[in-house]
């Protein structure tokens, strides 16, 4: 039964519904007979509820959700012991590696509070979240190569609603950013799965064309930017719907306004400065400068954030390297909005962007049949961490380059050529 909008309700329930349509029959695809694993904030129960009232009409077998809260999430920052920081729940994450090899899919809903761990201890929050990370290993395999179908959608916590609109009351704040959710999740229009059938086929003729170049690097340039990021050898473009190894179509990112591709870890050289701030574990980094030799970081520098940025860059070997790189253009619906999301999964469709950190094996020609040893001789990053940042804007220019070094035109100031 569709639920009435109700002009009351900060959050429209009939787009709610709508995107949890979207995130089961778009981002999932969920097929007949197949489990979904569910993750969100506690807040975000509502959400959660109408996609598994959607999970189950598309057939789904078993949805089993895991909710987290920040009440205890921040417990333990108060009141845990310290060797509490170095420790992960490995046995949680190996159960979940076990149920994706056993097929089943995986959604998980944003919607904390960006600055959550603020006011905490840095060491703890950096430790806490170097063990979670390593002990994820076991889930996030099987994510990042696509094993399976997996999805993010986002839910408008009150929290992250008075930091996206800091001067509005409550109620206020989480309608503003439930309607930019539903504008930039397409689940603002009548027929959200068509919208998304009709914008997944642009994004289609972006990747074939780029596929079609088979460009050995893309040149950034702009206002101090001047970086040569240098492509995988054998890499493929992706965008919007894609097929996961299991063999059904899904969109991992709801939204999602981008096409990327795997850098060749070894072969990026110049300098790059941010054109929007990375909100990164409670900690607004902001203005963020790179230098790359060889492939690799040899100066960084922030002029907010900058100790939190180190500890990143070193958080293992590949973590000075890229393992993605995209293409946005300014006009994106998440551009014009002219909001800062704090929350990468929208600010990335934002603008051009790269990643640090860990590549996707899918971004390969025939990927789901390479080896780790084979993706990493053609350029593959490998790393526990993999972390997006804006380098795009209205005054960027990119510029592909062809092997024998010619060059053709894909973006000026910001948008497609």
């Amino acid at each position: 039964m569709t639920p009435k909008s109700d002009a009351a309700t900060p959050i429209d329930p009939v787009k709610l519904d709508r995107l949890a349509e979207v995130g089961v029959k778009v981002g999932l695809n969920l097929q007949p007979g197949q489990d979904l694993l569910l993750s969100a904030p506690v807040e975000a129960l509502p959400l959660v509820r109408r996609i598994a009232v959607q999970a189950y009409e598309a057939g789904a077998g078993l949805v089993t959700p895991l909710l987290g809260d920040p009440e205890l999430t921040l417990a333990r920052f108060h009141h845990a012991r310290d060797e509490s920081f170095d420790r992960a729940a490995g046995w949680l994450y190996e159960a979940m590696g076990a149920a994706f090899d056993a097929n089943t899919a995986r959604m998980g809903v944003v919607g904390d509070d960006p600055m959550l761990l603020s006011n905490e201890d840095p060491d703890k929050v950096s430790r806490a979240n170097k063990a979670q990370v390593m002990a994820y290993k076991p889930a996030r395999e099987r994510i990042t190569s696509f094993a399976i179908n997996w999805n993010l959608v986002s839910y408008p916590g009150a929290a992250w609603a008075r930091q996206v609109f800091p001067d509005l009351p409550g109620d206020e704040a989480v309608h503003n950013l439930a309607e930019a959710i539903f504008r930039a999740s397409r689940a603002d229009t009548d027929d959200p799965v068509g919208a998304w059938t009709a914008h997944n086929a642009k994004l289609r003729e972006r990747t074939d064309w780029l596929n079609e170049q088979r460009f050995h690097a893309l040149h950034f340039t702009g206002p101090d930017t001047d970086l040569t990021v240098g492509l995988a050898d054998g890499h493929e473009w992706m965008g919007g719907a894609s097929v996961a190894r299991n063999g059904v179509v899904c969109n991992p990112n709801i939204p999602s306004e981008e096409v990327f591709t795997t850098p060749h870890a070894q072969r990026v050289e110049g300098h790059v400065r941010a054109t929007k701030p990375l909100s990164y574990q409670g900690t607004l980094i902001e203005d963020i400068r790179v230098r790359f030799e060889g492939g690799r970081i040899t100066e960084a520098s922030a002029s907010r954030g900058e100790e939190v940025l180190q500890k990143v860059l070193d958080s293992d070997e590949g973590a000075r390297r890229l393992g993605e790189v995209a293409l946005v253009p300014h006009s994106s619906p998440i551009s014009q909005s002219g909001l800062l999301f704090y929350n990468t999964l929208f600010d990335e469709n934002a603008a051009c962007h790269i990643a640090l950190g860990q590549c996707y094996s899918k971004c390969f020609v025939d990927g789901d049949k390479l080896s780790p040893e084979q993706i990493a001789a053609q350029g593959g990053n490998e790393s526990a961490i993999h972390i997006d940042w804006m380098i795009g804007s209205d005054r960027i220019d990119v510029d592909g380059v062809r092997e024998d070094g010619s060059r053709v035109p894909v973006f000026r100031k910001g948008e497609w050529a």
